[in-house]
């Protein structure tokens, strides 16, 4: 999250005894965000015959200081409940891949095999009570180092003209060092997971073509809770995090080229997982919560009306629910169930080109038992450009062009503002968008 964060209260006039737009919104003031970033990469390729070989390698520099306060005065009522977050980065990273054509029997086939590894050393990455931006005390400190290393073989077969096999197996291995200033939380973990994948290819006849999709992966959780064995802030015992959680999903659809012009696609999917993540209000970062299962539709399509206006359509609906009982309920804060993308792109128009997108996020549940749920969100966007010649180009961008107020992202947790009881006030937090606002870019190449 970036910029300020707002809670929201439909019902603090019952508690204040004030009514208005005064009383609906409450803005912290104090937050702040420094990023700076360099990422110098080089890529090499090579074609010999029908095989190729390419590898590419990078390197990122990034410091971040931000500044939060998510419970205002819930936890240190004099101080209030304002931290810093301090991360310095520097990765190091390669993917490197060859593919060759081959035959098996009257059948022809090709092979992909690659590998790709990346190095992150994080220091310092630090949580620091502040007051007005100044420190107050350390929560938390660590040196995290974590390494990856993944290899993986993929197989395409041509069974018949109408029938193609994809098959791929992929190894990835991490490593997380961790040297936290609380000693309980320091150690090294090392974690490994395998993910197999099958998609299988019919037609095309007439422009069309079905597809079927099947396969595991996985999602990699926080390197310091995977070492952790004390809360940062109470000091309580604590369960380490798995470090890959498994996730598996397939997905049945059809792509066509059928109409003139117009590329669409239509897919049915679903998606189990071994944990979710969920955001955390107390701590203003995600924690792992209980296993999931989500399932649904998603129609893409691009159109060329002609050989300079093109149109995309994207629409897709989802549902989220925790597929492990609890009292709490079964819905996923923050699954976003609806969204719906509509874009126009306008180029070479003797000098002019030009780009409108609409995107809309529908409504979601902010807490498990679906009682409090966000509003939906709306943002457009537009581009103009101008080419003066084939070296110099103007362009103007306009975000959020109808200047809507709308929030980026919503939370649901107990907060306290002075005043308030102890315990504190369950409420609507959020993000707000970003108001209307423009960019000038003058471009030169050589």
């Amino acid at each position: 999250m970036q910029g300020l964060l707002a809670r929201q209260q439909p019902d603090s006039a019952a508690r204040s005894g004030k009514r208005g737009a005064e009383s609906l919104r409450r803005h912290r003031s104090d937050r702040r965000r420094a990023h700076r970033a360099l990422q110098p990469v080089g890529e090499w390729k090579r074609r010999s015959g029908e095989a190729q070989s390419q590898a590419n390698v990078y390197a990122v520099r990034s410091d971040l200081t931000l500044f939060n306060n998510h419970t205002y005065f819930l936890d240190d009522p004099e101080n209030g409940d304002q931290n810093r977050q301090t991360e310095r980065r520097r990765m190091l990273g390669f993917a490197a891949s060859h593919s060759w054509p081959a035959t098996l029997g009257d059948f022809s086939m090709s092979h992909k095999i690659g590998a790709q590894g990346r190095y992150d050393h994080i220091s310092p990455l630090s949580l620091l009570a502040t007051r007005n931006q100044q420190v107050l005390g350390t929560v938390s400190e660590s040196k995290v180092k974590e390494a990856s290393l993944a290899a993986y073989y993929e197989n395409t077969l041509h069974w018949t003209p109408w029938l193609r096999s994809i098959a791929g197996l992929r190894y990835d291995s991490y490593r997380f060092d961790v040297a936290s200033n609380i000693a309980e939380n320091s150690g090294k973990v090392n974690a490994h997971i395998t993910s197999p994948k099958l998609s299988l290819v019919l037609g095309p006849w007439r422009s069309t073509e079905f597809f079927l999709n099947y396969g595991s992966g996985f999602h990699s959780n926080d390197a310091r809770g995977t070492t952790a064995h004390l809360s940062p802030k109470e000091r309580e015992p604590i369960e380490p995090v798995t470090p890959l959680v498994r996730t598996r999903g397939g997905e049945i659809g059809v792509r066509s080229e059928m109409l003139p012009g117009l590329q669409s696609s239509l897919a049915l999917w679903k998606l189990r997982s071994a944990s979710e993540l969920v955001f955390s209000g107390d701590a203003g970062d995600t924690a792992p919560s209980r296993a999931s299962k989500r399932s649904g539709i998603e129609l893409n399509n691009h159109y060329v009306a002609r050989s300079w206006l093109l149109f995309d359509l994207d629409l897709a609906y989802s549902r989220g629910r925790y597929s492990e009982a609890d009292p709490a309920g079964e819905h996923i804060p923050g699954a976003v169930e609806k969204v719906a993308s509509f874009g126009a792109t306008v180029n070479d128009i003797g000098p002019w080109s030009g780009a409108f997108q609409m995107r809309y996020f529908g409504p979601r549940p902010l807490i498990e038992d679906n009682s409090q749920r966000s509003k939906g969100t709306a943002i457009a966007y537009l581009r103009a450009g101008y080419r003066f010649n084939r070296n110099w180009q103007l362009s103007l961008d306009v975000f959020n062009l109808f200047d809507r107020k709308a929030s980026d992202i919503d939370y649901f947790y107990a907060s306290r503002l002075p005043g308030e009881a102890a315990e504190g006030v369950p409420d609507v937090h959020y993000h707000p968008a970003e108001r209307r606002n423009f960019r000038l870019t003058l471009r030169a190449s050589f």
